[in-house]
């Protein structure tokens, strides 16, 4: 069977790319998926400009369709709004999917870029809300499969 090529969340194989810059969001189940598929680990919030290590940020009063509507902002804890570098890593997230003609990503769950179904509510609590991410959002519009980590479990069995 020939590998498929997937993108993945970076910080899901244990790249330093977190807001806080550590590993801790490495996941093996992530990383099992190297012995038989292709992974480009991508950073949307890296890819937008954002430094890491940088304040956790959050979408205010919404999801990430929201905000690729123009209906609501990203924001980190500071109260600084990191909106446009948000769309611009999801738009350049899309183009390397595009580019690489991949039609699944693995994103990190409640992440404000990457989550998928549930993400946080904007108040800095860790409480969870429905929603996407704002590159997952933008993934979906242009039809490619979002899961999370927490989904790989039925992907490796």
């Amino acid at each position: 069977m020939e590998p498929s090529i997937k993108l993945i969340s970076a910080c899901l194989l244990g790249i330093k790319c977190t807001w806080d810059a550590t590993n801790r969001y490495r996941d093996e189940r992530a990383l099992q998926l190297l012995e038989n598929d292709i992974l480009i680990p991508v950073c949307p919030e890296q890819l937008g400009g954002l430094k890491t290590p940088r304040p956790p940020q959050e979408i205010q009063q919404g999801s990430g369709e929201d905000v690729l509507n123009g209906k609501c902002r990203v924001k980190n804890l500071n109260g600084e709004d990191v909106t446009r570098e948000f769309v611009r890593g999801a738009g350049e997230t899309l183009r390397i999917a595009r580019l690489l003609k991949v039609r699944q990503f693995i994103g990190k769950s409640r992440s404000p870029s990457c989550g998928c179904r549930q993400i946080y509510d904007g108040t800095f609590s860790g409480k969870p809300v429905d929603g996407d991410g704002v590159t997952t959002a933008l993934l979906k519009r242009n039809g490619i499969k979002v899961i999370t980590e927490e989904n790989l479990r039925q992907q490796i069995t």
